[in-house]
């Protein structure tokens, strides 16, 4: 049996060093094209369902499937395999009774005095304002953070590569699983966002990205009738 230099650890039958360093063979399955497009149609028929909700049930949801979820979002690509994002989730109701608090704060005066009039038009058909209870009501809040960069255990920092693209990569990939599971999510920006690092009492190479309610939606659950664009209007083929 081949040992690594990199980890020490032993090396099966479909993995070699390169260069010294492991690398396991890639084996996946593959299809032919009547496959493929068969699936490629039912996952995007799938994720044409996706919608951003802001009703949600207060119906508890077991945390060995947010731990999934959130284990599915790491699978995403990364800058070097930096891995640069810290997943906090929230399900204490004092503290997402803070969250709420701090966060309509900070949308209120979004609305009356940072926003133009033009992004303010723009969001009218959504009918949004800075009022947000379903940061009290979903079950669990998802608090997505990027780290600008590693702490060393000597405190030295070492640089995280692609940090916006990478953080932003694993959150598609949740909101997909998300999806999958059968339950749905809102992804919130309220800005600024220095609140949650606050709150949460991050370190201080992690900044705020994303906050993401997650639950089943209410009884009774409208969202805006929206379209998206057409393929020849996202798509230039070379």
């Amino acid at each position: 049996m081949m040992w690594s230099t990199q980890n020490r650890l032993p090396m099966t039958s479909n993995e070699k060093l390169i260069n010294g360093f492991p690398f396991v063979q890639y084996n996946r399955e593959t299809y032919d094209d009547a496959i493929m497009l068969d699936r490629s149609i039912q996952f995007h028929n799938w994720m044409e369902e996706r919608r951003t909700v802001r009703d949600f049930a207060d119906r508890p949801i077991p945390q060995e499937i947010i731990d999934q979820l959130l284990l599915t979002a790491s699978t995403a690509p990364s800058g070097a395999h930096k891995q640069p994002w810290t997943f906090c989730v929230v399900k204490d109701p004092r503290l997402k009774k803070e969250i709420r608090e701090a966060a309509e704060k900070e949308e209120k005066e979004s609305y009356e005095s940072r926003m133009s009039e033009d992004w303010l038009d723009d969001i009218k058909p959504l009918q949004t304002d800075w009022q947000k209870p379903f940061l009290e009501v979903a079950p669990y809040l998802i608090v997505v953070f990027k780290k600008a960069y590693e702490i060393q255990p000597d405190r030295s920092k070492r640089t995280n590569y692609y940090v916006n693209e990478s953080v932003g990569l694993a959150c598609g990939f949740l909101l997909a699983a998300i999806l999958h599971a059968g339950l749905v999510a809102l992804t919130h920006t309220p800005s600024p966002m220095n609140f949650l690092s606050k709150l949460l009492k991050r370190p201080e190479n992690e900044r705020p990205f994303l906050l993401i309610p997650i639950g089943y939606p209410a009884q009774e659950t409208y969202v805006p009738k929206l379209s998206r664009k057409k393929l020849e209007e996202i798509a230039v083929y070379y």
